[in-house]
């Protein structure tokens, strides 16, 4: 086109959207330029579109702001917005007159690798320009203040991201800033940082970084980074020797002013440090967006690199530093590089800290970091557990705090050390223990805190828990309120003055199940703290039969079943209730889910204790419900431990034994079970089986048989097969009969071990003998039991406490709530 044929050039605007500025009390307008060239003609010649914004800052606007009238005005002065808009604007004042300082304040303070700040060194008394940049290439060849000023120019166009695009096509400026920075970084520090920040700039985007790779900028920054770590080392160093020579002679003045000009030297030397450090790790954490790039780092070991910078003053540094400990932290592999150095011990130096963002990276770095045992394990050594409790009252980082308090708390190690902070009420630390003294087991503390607090009146989680009304609470304080009730030590705190009446009548006014879990896990400690729930059987009965949530009712039954508290008349409850056919009911399979009948069955187990209650349940037929149950849960360990325990349960008593014994299978099932591969199944098979055995002769004849047969097996199965072995004569007797046939391995006594001395060799004692001696007819030598017939260690079999599950673990102990690491 030629510039005579261009006769009119016509703008269009296009309204875009509207939305609020992010920081300030300002409106944002998205628009679109459309600009065209038009010929003699009128006809249409270049044409090009532009998307522009507009910020309209609304100084005036206030709490008592018109904010109809307002809005009218803004629609009526910009044209780019239509009238039609006016419910729109309408809104979003009315946001930003209501919009909270500290999220301001908060959006105000944010750091962004974009906006580095400028540091001392790069002010200019010139203006740059990218129609010179030749000249300022030319200055990279001379000597090094000429270098500083070059590499500054074109540093203060690349600070444009409108220039960056120019800049990438002049190979020149870029090939001579990669040499000078590869050649000349260790003669001076501006000369570096400033080159640095040059290619920072083209980092913030990330088309950009395959130009920084090709000129291995990244893997010199960490050259440098190392380098100037190892000279702050002898920076230091040489600093103690002077500080020490003074100390030692204070009178020699000459040594003194040599330390003070050692000292404001070494300052000025760390400013320009530091600003070095800053531009080449911010670099190097934008270049990190690529994986593999940050794999590279790790294997030039980056991570020892960002730990030892730590131990900086600097806080501008510091949030650099711990916000790219934060990003690799998310790898296992650099979680493992952390874990071996001293990394959490100086994160802990760190919190809490005045410097918000500072403050708030370093937990969100602990937090990722509080995923593995063993650095939860350093957090609590290196005294954090006070630190962040204290954090619980600020209210910016209270979430990120209770997360990892929460982490903590899932370790059963650390569970009593809470009960030493202010997280649960304790304005009276000895007054609670000298009210549960009696009988009193406290648990001693994997190590002893560094500083107890004196008198703490701040009861922040329980206060939390209180505050958050008739709304569910959040999920990471309920989760690590669930974890601390598994403690004893914690739980008889939570109990302490009206604490347990709080919780259960808030549990039950907004039926929460995470509440009634913390609740059934302060009922399973022994003690005062669980005889308070005698007052509460009736409220938590009652739930049982309505139709409440099924979660909320799985709690309700699982606290119930943790009662075993002598004073409690479990007829009575059943009764008053008619909690006996719910029960009945609910122990068909398929009737409900899983979790809720087995709390049924745990439930059905602890009211067995009590005779009476026994018999009622054996009149209702619930026996042959758990045997139909049994059959259809057979492969779930759960269900087969907590049923088998019941039937032990109930062989205590004359009535419940009577019909288990005669009128059930019960202990056919009990012997098949008796070798299952689960321990805790077999414990409590064995315990039942021998009361069985006691009481009933011909079950107990059958029970010793299965246990000789079982105690013998290899041994027997071993005479069989060599008995196969062996020539043909040797297998059949003078007679012509076999010498001995599959199954008759019992009828050969002289085939018995000898116990002790026990049973002879001729076999003139049977396995009957056992059953006696089970009986208390017979004893060992010297009055005592034959060491045959004991366990491992010389000791009778002890009767079990009810099986807290079939793997020996409580599942309510604690409770685990998922979220993921941060980046």
């Amino acid at each position: 086109m030629q510039a005579d044929d261009a006769r009119y050039l016509k703008r269009k605007y296009k309204g875009g959207s509207l939305d609020v500025h992010p920081t300030e009390k300002a409106l944002v307008v998205q628009y679109e330029v459309e600009a065209t060239i038009l010929g003699e003609m009128g006809d249409p010649m270049l044409g090009e579109r532009k998307e522009c914004q507009k910020i309209i800052r609304l100084k005036s606007l206030n709490s008592n702001t018109d904010i109809a009238s307002l809005a009218r005005k803004v629609v009526e002065e910009c044209r780019l917005i239509s009238p039609s808009r006016l419910p729109e604007v309408e809104q979003l004042l009315f946001y930003l007159q209501n919009r909270k300082k500290s999220a301001e304040k908060k959006e105000k303070k944010q750091i962004k690798p974009r906006d580095l700040t400028p540091f001392e060194g790069i002010e200019l008394d010139e203006e740059a320009n990218i129609n010179s940049i030749e000249d300022y290439v030319e200055l990279l060849y001379e000597d090094i203040p000429e270098k500083i000023r070059g590499a500054t120019l074109i540093l203060h166009l690349a600070r444009n991201p409108d220039n960056l695009e120019e800049l990438l096509q002049n190979e020149t400026a870029l090939g001579a800033l990669a040499r000078v920075l590869r050649e000349d970084w260790k003669q001076s520090v501006d000369l570096a940082t400033t080159i640095i920040y040059v290619f920072f700039c083209f980092s913030s985007f990330s088309q950009f970084h395959g130009l920084i790779t090709h000129y291995k900028i990244g893997a010199l920054s960490m050259s440098i980074i190392e380098h100037e770590l190892k000279r702050y080392d002898l920076w230091q160093d040489e600093l103690q020797k002077k500080k020490k020579a003074d100390i030692d002679d204070p009178d020699n003045q000459n040594l003194k002013k040599e330390y003070e000009k050692a000292l404001k030297k070494y300052h000025g030397l760390l400013t320009k440090q530091e600003q070095l450090l800053r531009v080449a790790l911010y670099l190097l954490l934008n270049l990190s967006e690529d994986t593999r790039t940050e794999l590279k780092m790790r294997n030039k070991n980056i991570v020892h690199l960002l730990v030892k910078t730590l131990d900086r003053d600097s806080e501008e540094l510091l949030v650099l530093v711990v916000s790219f400990l934060k990003k690799l932290s998310i790898f296992l592999e650099n979680k493992n590089d952390m874990a071996e150095i001293d990394t959490v011990e100086k994160l802990a130096k760190l919190v809490p800290c005045e410097h918000e963002d500072l403050l708030n990276v370093t937990l969100r770095l602990l937090l990722n970091l509080s995923f593995d045992t063993g650095l939860r394990s350093k957090m609590v050594q290196a005294d954090l557990l006070p630190k962040l409790t204290s954090l619980l009252g600020d209210e910016v980082q209270r979430q990120i705090a209770m997360c990892i308090l929460y982490h903590i708390s899932m370790d059963d190690r650390f569970k009593s050390m809470f009960a030493y902070t202010d997280c649960i009420p304790q304005g009276a630390m000895l007054t609670t223990l000298d009210h549960f003294s009696p009988g009193l087991d406290l648990c001693p503390l994997p190590f002893p805190p560094r500083s107890l607090p004196g008198p703490l009146l701040s009861p922040q989680v329980m206060k939390m828990l209180f505050d958050s009304g008739e709304e569910r609470i959040d999920a990471e304080l309920i989760s690590f309120c669930i974890n601390l009730a598994a403690n004893k030590r914690n739980a008889q705190i939570i109990c302490e003055g009206n604490g347990l009446k709080m919780l259960m009548k808030r549990a039950l006014k907004i039926k929460d199940p995470l509440m009634m879990k913390m609740i059934r896990n302060i009922s399973q400690h022994d003690g005062p703290s669980k005889n308070l729930f005698i007052d509460y059987v009736g409220d938590l009965a009652a739930q049982i039969g309505l139709k409440e949530e099924e979660e909320f009712v799985i709690e309700c039954l699982g606290t119930l079943s943790n009662l075993t508290i002598p004073d409690l008349d479990w007829e009575l409850l059943l009764k008053e209730y008619n909690l006996v056919p719910y029960l009945k009911d609910h122990l068909k399979p398929g009737s409900a889910e899983d979790d809720l009948i087995l709390e049924v069955v745990i439930m059905i187990g602890t009211v067995s204790m009590d005779d009476s209650c026994a018999v009622m349940l054996a009149k209702s037929g619930i026996i042959p419900a758990l045997i139909e149950l049994l059959n259809a849960q057979q492969e779930d360990d759960e269900f087969v431990c907590q049923i088998v325990y019941v039937f032990y349960q109930m062989v205590f008593h004359q009535a419940t034994r009577d019909v288990i014994i005669k009128e059930t299978q019960a202990p056919a099932y009990l012997i098949d079970l008796m070798h299952d591969k689960n321990a805790e199944i077999r414990k409590v098979c064995d315990n039942t089986l021998d009361i069985i055995a006691e009481y009933d002769v011909e079950w107990g004849k059958k029970i010793q048989s299965e246990k000789f047969r079982w105690h013998n097996s290899q041994w027997l199965e071993m005479v069989e097969n060599r008995q196969m072995d062996e020539a043909e004569p040797f297998m059949y007797g003078d007679d012509g009969e076999p010498f001995l046939q599959n199954g008759d391995i019992l009828e050969r006594p002289d085939l018995f071990y000898s116990a002790d001395g026990i049973i002879p060799a001729d076999g003139a004692i049977s396995p009957e003998f056992f059953t006696d001696f089970q009986n208390g007819d017979l004893l060992g030598p010297q009055g005592f039991p034959s060491s045959s017939l004991t366990d491992g260690y010389g000791q009778m079999g002890v009767t079990p406490a009810r099986p807290v599950t079939a793997y020996g673990f409580r599942p309510d102990e604690q409770f685990y709530y998922g979220y993921t690491a941060s980046r």
